[in-house]
């Protein structure tokens, strides 16, 4: 479950521009306030099926968006390059060669 919260908080960060202002305050309250169905029903007097129905309906969306956009696909090579450069520039300073291939993996993604 936390797996799934994290990457529905990712996708979330990279997309909520892309969802209606009840979607993004649903998906706000549900995952990053961690509030129940019940209560996010009792704050916008609706019923927990409904609110229920437009999470898993936007928890959709979202990985539509992913499928075709890969925003959070690249932000992770991106942090797994900017690891390897780093472990790489602590071990071996010198290493310019493997750097800047590094970095260069690195102006591909954008």
């Amino acid at each position: 479950m936390l797996e799934k919260t994290t990457r529905m908080n990712y996708l979330y960060d990279f997309y909520h521009s892309l969802l209606t202002p009840k979607q993004r305050s649903y998906m706000s309250l549900y995952y990053l306030d961690d509030f129940s169905l019940g209560e996010i029903a009792e704050e916008y007097e609706v019923s927990r099926q409904a609110v229920y129905d437009n999470i898993k309906r936007t928890e959709a969306m979202l990985e539509e968006y992913e499928a075709k956009l890969l925003l959070f696909e690249k932000f992770q090579q991106r942090q797994d390059i900017l690891k390897k450069l780093s472990d790489l520039l602590k071990t071996q300073p010198f290493a310019t060669e493997q750097g800047n291939h590094l970095i260069s993996e690195l102006e591909k993604l954008d």
